[in-house]
């Protein structure tokens, strides 16, 4: 509901990805909203990421295309299949190799995560006991490998509100339409900052172009820097938290990320 429209050229690759997948509804010739693909945490590597065994068919991931793929019970899924997903975080596509054939899968999506802080449920929890050894925790969070966890840009932690707090918060919250307005508009100024080049998103542009000509003032960048020297952010954090602090500029209609765009997302990315 917050993402904008496709546009032509995106709905006819939605649309070929769908159809060859076989999960274009029969009324729908054309695919004009963002997908979103849930897949089930016991899904296989081929229903994530593509395969088959005599006919190469995409997975959730390439269905994501220009869309969200959510991944619920993250720490659940098959430790091959949340690696496998590296590729397309990376360069926004995805390479199934078979004996007698290869094909390559667009797979750009926005990938959301959730998952529990253990096996229980209750690790840090102020109101339940957790009744997970630490070992326990550990290897828990460590299914979502060092690499995978590197291509997460925003982390959040939540915890389970009380009934007072729900009440607040659906008084307080902004209708989803006013929230999309703000995001078209953003998406509307990196369309025109990028429209030299082959990218449309922040998040699809590359490190090297990042940081040759989209580079914020020196006094900006004080808590990527901070951030770097401590050794919490790796040169991909870096450049990822910079995309990140050119969205929220974004958003907030600055031309260039302030310093406090910049905190923020070395916040959002530290969790």
């Amino acid at each position: 509901g917050l993402l904008p429209d496709l546009g032509h050229e995106e709905s006819l690759e939605v649309t070929a990805i769908h159809s060859v997948a076989g999960v274009l509804p029969p009324n729908q010739p054309l695919v004009t909203r963002p997908p979103f693909a849930e897949p089930h945490h016991t899904a296989s590597a081929a229903a994530v990421v593509g395969g088959g065994s005599r006919q190469i068919r995409p997975g959730a991931a390439s269905i994501a295309h220009r869309g969200v793929l959510f991944m619920d019970e993250a720490p659940e899924f098959s430790v091959s299949v949340l690696d496998a997903l590296r590729q397309p975080l990376e360069n926004g596509e995805l390479v199934v190799s078979r004996s007698e054939s290869t094909v390559t899968f667009p797979a750009r999506f926005l990938l959301v995560l959730a998952m529990n802080p253990c096996r229980c449920g209750y690790h840090g929890s102020r109101h339940r006991d957790c009744t997970c050894s630490p070992d326990s925790v550990r290897r828990y969070w460590q299914r979502i490998s060092g690499p995978v966890r590197d291509r997460i840009d925003v982390r959040i932690q939540v915890e389970p509100p009380a009934i007072a707090s729900l009440d607040a918060g659906l008084a307080a919250a902004e209708p989803t339409r006013v929230v999309a307005e703000r995001v078209l508009s953003a998406r509307e100024r990196q369309l025109k900052r990028l429209a030299d080049t082959p990218w449309r998103v922040n998040g699809e542009v590359p490190g090297p172009y990042l940081r040759r000509h989209l580079m914020p003032p020196a006094a900006t960048l004080g808590p990527l820097h901070e951030g770097f020297r401590k050794g919490v952010l790796t040169a991909r954090g870096a450049d990822r938290a910079l995309r990140v602090a050119w969205t929220i500029a974004d958003l907030a209609g600055h031309d260039a990320p302030t310093q406090d765009d910049v905190a923020e997302a070395v916040s959002h990315r530290l969790g």
